[in-house]
């Protein structure tokens, strides 16, 4: 399912399910090997985006695991192939929030979903390095 998500995302079309997409770069933790995942995104100013890390639910991603332990590894691809190397920061407290508020509101699902969990989602901006 990801590789013919990543092939629709290089081949320009960038939505899934009504939601943005892209394509995460990082590398594996512990193998230190390259791994590609699409994930969705939400605009946080002109040069950020957002990313929700909810991983089923019950556990973080491994998108999300490997990238915050090679957050100087990590990169992004858009839709018809440009990539960005970007720096991942987790938002805690009142940035999360707002975030959050506004996350919610353009997808309700995500909202929906994570009433679901016990575990609050992570919430990722992404910004240019």
């Amino acid at each position: 399912m990801n590789a013919r998500t990543n092939r629709k995302i290089r081949g320009g079309r960038g939505k899934f399910m009504g939601m943005d997409v892209l394509i995460l770069h990082t590398l594996g933790r512990r193998s230190g090997q390259p791994r590609e995942t699409p994930v969705a995104w939400f605009a946080d100013g002109e040069e950020a985006r957002l990313v929700v890390a909810s991983g089923g639910g019950s556990q973080h991603p491994d998108w999300y695991v490997n990238m915050m332990a090679h957050s100087d590894q990590a990169s992004i691809e858009l839709p018809g192939g440009d990539t960005v190397r970007v720096t991942p920061h987790r938002l805690d407290g009142a940035d999360r929030e707002q975030a959050w508020q506004r996350i919610s509101a353009a997808q309700p699902r995500i909202a929906k979903y994570q009433s679901k969990s016990d575990r609050e989602y992570p919430v990722i901006r992404l910004t240019r390095r």
